[in-house]
């Protein structure tokens, strides 16, 4: 991190999370306007185009490999550490059984082939990005602590799942030889209708001797990317959303286009840059593989679109 740099913004009130000089998620009303007006473009119902891959059981040396499970899950595996993001597994990113957006695309890791995992990062609370279902399967196994953003630790230690460690942007663990730095996104926060923003959303930056890697999770395009870059500098890997994007008056405010992206990446100067948030969970009104045309149309070579179970290794 480079000295001299001031801290991120305030962002909480005493009581709500906001972004701090952006925009804020639009409210209940508008998501009734959206609802009703809105015209999704036609997806499949399911496309049958995964065949799953097995990761090793770890990665030594100084290499990193990447592998694109499905929508924001990433695993990482790098100097004998397995790091895995926003884990989903689940048939539907929902709370009501039968209801909410369902599947499109199967996972491209089986959670049964998954090696140890000794980190987990959790970003914020929405249903697509902190799926319980997973995340008991996954504390089960008692390999894995888990990180999230203030306010979330409430929520996964009343399922006992654990250990957990909350932090808010800003702040930095340490664990398994790695720093996690807790970065600011532009989002929101709900998991029902009386919850709105009362829990933090955020990005990682994960440090090690031999580089540094950004996890930007959901995020709207602003002035963050910027202030990422000043204090750590550029990411060797940026993990960056490019998915549920329209109708831009609605979503702008929470979630980046694909056009968008490739500004963040030009920004953070990332040698490698890779999409997520596309191609599993139709979210929005752009078809399931619309963020993924118009990311090959607009990006350059170093921002790379991974399908399910693809891995990549990176020096």
């Amino acid at each position: 991190m480079h000295p001299g740099v001031p801290p991120f913004p305030k962002h909480f009130d005493g009581k709500r999370y906001f972004n701090p000089d952006a925009p804020q998620a639009r409210g209940f009303l508008d998501v009734l306007r959206w609802k009703f007006t809105s015209r999704p473009q036609p997806s499949p119902r399911f496309v049958p185009d995964v065949t799953p891959s097995k990761p090793p059981a770890s990665v030594d040396g100084s290499e990193l490999r990447v592998t694109l499970i499905n929508h924001s899950t990433v695993l990482l595996q790098q100097s004998g550490c397995n790091i895995l993001t926003d884990p989903v597994w689940s048939e539907r990113a929902t709370p009501v059984n039968g209801l909410g957006p369902r599947r499109k695309r199967s996972p491209g890791v089986l959670l049964d082939d998954l090696p140890r995992i000794d980190i987990v990062l959790l970003s914020h609370n929405h249903y697509d990005h902190l799926d319980l279902v997973t995340l008991r399967r996954l504390a089960a196994r008692g390999q894995s602590q888990f990180i999230v953003p203030a306010g979330v630790a409430r929520l996964l230690r009343s399922k006992n799942i654990g250990p957990v460690n909350e932090l808010d942007w800003g702040d930095a663990l340490q664990l398994a030889g790695v720093t996690f730095h807790c970065v600011p996104a532009l989002h929101a926060s709900a998991r029902s209708l009386f919850d709105r923003n009362r829990t933090l959303w955020c990005g990682y930056i994960i440090e090690t001797p031999d580089r540094i890697v950004y996890f930007a999770a959901d995020t709207a395009f602003g002035a963050h990317f910027a202030a990422i870059r000043k204090r750590f500098g550029t990411p060797r890997l940026a993990l960056l959303p490019i998915g549920a994007y329209e109708p831009r008056w609605f979503m702008s405010s929470v979630h980046m286009g694909p056009d968008e992206a490739v500004k963040a990446h030009e920004i953070l100067g990332a040698t490698t840059s890779i999409a997520i948030h596309h191609g599993t969970f139709q979210l929005a009104d752009e078809s399931l593989d619309a963020p993924k045309q118009l990311l090959s149309e607009c990006a350059p070579d170093n921002f790379l679109i991974l399908n399910n179970g693809e891995s990549m290794v990176l020096t």
